[in-house]
């Protein structure tokens, strides 16, 4: 399998960017976005991230991530994000692989804890991943999420602190990571 790149977003990206972001929002279990997924929100929210990345293999956008501070002034050393991973590429370690990249950034950017204000009760697979690097859930908010065969449903906040000794994991068959 050739080479997972993972390198940061350019304006050239924002097409390739808009089309998954646009794709996964559509399957309705994980992002709340419903409408306003346009070329400007790629500018604003993702391009304009303290960091945005994304995972290309063979020309072909896998995946994505940005981070920035989850608040501003005196909250800003605290740092949140966002991933999206192509339907096809799911369960095959890709997550696991930007969340780490994601993790390494924001540490050495300076921010002290990484933390997600609205993960899907129902997103069992990002749970697992999040909670398997060392994430805490620290609060449960109920019915935070319109989900579209399950109803209402609850989302957590996770945390990590990023001033703790942290451990790596293997980029689980995608080759070398560049």
């Amino acid at each position: 399998m050739k080479e997972l790149d993972v390198r940061p977003a350019v304006r050239a990206d924002a097409g390739a960017m808009l089309d998954l972001l646009r794709s996964v929002s559509l399957e309705g279990d994980t992002l709340p976005f419903r409408d306003g997924v346009d070329g400007d929100f790629i500018d604003s929210q993702w391009l304009g991230a303290t960091g945005c990345h994304l995972a290309y293999q063979n020309e072909v956008l896998l995946g994505m991530y940005r981070y920035g501070p989850n608040m501003p002034g005196r909250g800003a050393h605290i740092a949140t994000a966002t991933f999206i991973v192509a339907q096809g590429c799911r369960g095959r370690g890709l997550g696991r692989i930007l969340v780490q990249h994601c993790l390494d950034r924001a540490r050495a950017s300076g921010f002290r804890a990484m933390q997600f204000n609205q993960v899907v009760a129902t997103n069992l697979a990002a749970l697992s991943l999040y909670r398997s690097m060392g994430f805490m859930k620290v609060g449960e908010i109920p019915e935070a999420f319109a989900h579209p065969r399950d109803g209402y449903v609850a989302a957590y906040v996770m945390y990590l602190d990023l001033c703790r000794p942290h451990h790596s994991r293997p980029n689980c068959g995608f080759g070398r990571v560049m």
